[in-house]
């Protein structure tokens, strides 16, 4: 293969975090490798200069060589990463690999410019033997690439990575791997004892030293095989993303006809842009901010508000989140059970009494067997007299009451009641439960993530109504954080409460199952090879928003 065609080869792969796709609807979530892209911008650039000028590029070595470390290594986490020690500069590592217990650092230094290095230091003995002034020759052995390797091992040393065991966190010190691509101590060209001297005192510090360009298997090109299709498991944890899903107006409102009627939809109504412009007026008097300031970011807060419930409603049109969550369960949808929280049914609740719209709070008190959405005044208008207390009047169940509204016919899904569970941790081992060393170890990553105070224990089931009510009528509290800023304590604890028990755990919140995957192997949870199971773990749909309050019509 030509130098222009690897480096194009290199554009073109995508580099995975590890071998494995892990057990999780849709197959495609995956974070994109940290430094992946610098490496392609660098090599863009050498190809553009290769294309041009048809010359050698003397960076092409370093990155091929980086290239064939990444591909080939097992478990990588990260390219181009920077580590520091108290003592000396900050290391740069080609490719972080294990799960951050391997580090490997490529120096593409020829015998020619070590020998170059050898021979100043001979100059400096010649000149001490001749002057009396300060000594610059060497009191012990040293060069270049010696000092790399000290440096790899004292920023290796200062950055220990912790991974867990049954009852202990062990804490382990990242093993040193140098590469070095075109230094060799048998050329005939230019024998010098040190260069293996060289070689042999990295060794003895303990660094894996490889000589040479790594061997390039025409299979690791291969694009790897497409992952058997996985399936939820019958029991179904929901988070609180997911809740709202299912209750969102536009998740079972009639469908609109084109894209231009989907964005006329969520349209501020005139009735909402003057309380929004009063309410801004009110703000400046009330803080003494000058006419005029502010007014920019929050009309274009509300526009990307309903742009975002746009762009939901467009997405609804090409497949609706209940037909995707309908079809997959569909060979076994009589036997499916779906669960939550105490604290996700509480939130829920919480948030769809204070800005949901009329059909939106029927919903959440049908799904969640509860009464206080709907004795509260709804979004925008109030509960009229024809609408009141008709599960009562009419006779009908939670279910009937869910569906009332929906394009879909009553029992689209087997969604109502949703069950609670008594304590996010199981009380006892279910004997049913699907066992798989990624459920095992998605759980030990929440229980890691989690505060200490906020690690749960068995304990009695959610909050009264009545309490909710007493707490509705307050501002809702902000979510608790974890120490990782994309995380909250009930998206960890809702996780938690589905891999504990083995069940798949229903979200729309992308970003914290990227957020726990990437904790899973920064601490080292998990190393599988293969898939061990054909259930999904997790299982990711698009989000849908209450919007029953936002629409003009």
């Amino acid at each position: 293969m030509s130098l222009l065609a690897r480096l194009h080869a290199i554009q073109s792969f995508d580099a995975p975090l590890s071998g494995f796709v892990p057990p999780i609807i849709p197959s495609d979530i995956k974070e994109p490798l940290p430094g992946l892209r610098f490496l392609r911008d660098e090599v863009k650039r050498d190809c553009d200069l290769l294309q041009q000028h048809a010359n050698s590029s003397a960076n092409a070595p370093y990155l091929i060589a980086v290239w064939d470390e990444l591909v080939q290594a097992r478990q990588p986490v990260a390219i181009y990463r920077t580590f520091s020690a108290a003592t000396q500069r900050a290391v740069k590592v080609d490719v972080v690999a294990e799960n951050g217990a391997r580090w490997v650092r490529v120096n593409t230094i020829k015998n020619a410019r070590l020998m170059m290095e050898f021979r100043e230091v001979d100059s400096y003995l010649t000149s001490d033997d001749e002057d009396t002034g300060p000594r610059l020759a060497q009191t012990e052995f040293d060069n270049s690439v010696l000092r790399m390797g000290r440096e790899l091992l004292a920023a290796a040393k200062a950055n220990p990575i912790s991974i867990p065991a049954p009852s202990v966190t062990a804490t382990v010190t990242p093993q040193v791997t140098m590469r070095l691509t075109r230094l060799d101590s048998l050329n005939h060209d230019t024998p010098d004892p040190r260069i293996e001297k060289t070689i042999q005192c990295l060794r003895d510090m303990g660094i894996d030293v490889q000589l040479g360009e790594r061997s390039f298997p025409a299979p690791i090109l291969e694009s790897p095989p497409k992952p058997e299709r996985l399936e939820p498991t019958t029991n179904i944890n929901l988070d609180l993303s997911a809740l709202i899903a299912l209750i969102s107006d536009i998740s079972h409102s009639p469908l609109p006809r084109t894209e231009h009627e989907a964005n006329a939809r969520f349209e501020p109504p005139q009735s909402y842009l003057d309380w929004k412009r009063d309410r801004i007026r009110q703000n400046q008097r009330l803080y003494d901010v000058e006419d005029g300031e502010g007014d920019a970011s929050t009309w274009e807060n509300s526009g990307q508000h309903s742009r975002a419930l746009a762009a939901q409603a467009i997405q609804e049109m090409n497949k609706g989140i209940l037909d995707e969550i309908h079809e997959r369960i569909s060979p076994v949808i009589t036997t499916v059970t779906f669960w939550t929280t105490s604290e996700a049914r509480h939130r829920c609740l919480q948030i769809v009494s204070k800005i949901g719209g009329e059909r939106e709070r029927k919903r959440a008190d049908a799904l969640l067997g509860s009464t206080l959405c709907t004795r509260t005044p709804p979004v925008p208008a109030p509960v009229t007299a024809k609408t009141a207390g008709m599960d009562d009047a009419g006779g009908k169940t939670s279910a009937d009451t869910f569906w009332e509204d929906s394009r879909y016919p009553a029992g689209f899904l087997p969604l109502v009641p949703v069950r609670v569970y008594p304590s996010i941790l199981p009380a006892v081992e279910d004997a049913s439960r699907q066992s798989s060393t990624f459920f095992d170890a998605l759980a030990r990553t929440c229980t890691g993530i989690l505060p200490h105070e906020a690690v749960p224990i068995p304990q009695s089931s959610s909050p009264s109504d009545t309490s909710l009510q007493v707490l509705e009528e307050k501002q809702i509290p902000p979510a608790a954080p974890t120490s990782l800023p994309k995380l909250t304590v009930h998206t960890v604890s809702s996780t938690l409460a589905g891999a504990s028990r083995g069940y798949t755990t229903l979200t729309t919140n992308r970003s914290s199952v990227k957020a726990m995957l990437k904790e899973m192997r920064r601490g080292g949870c998990y190393e599988p090879e293969v898939r061990e199971v054909d259930k999904a773990a997790l299982w990711i749909l698009d989000p849908r928003s209450l919007s029953e309050g936002m629409r003009s019509e």
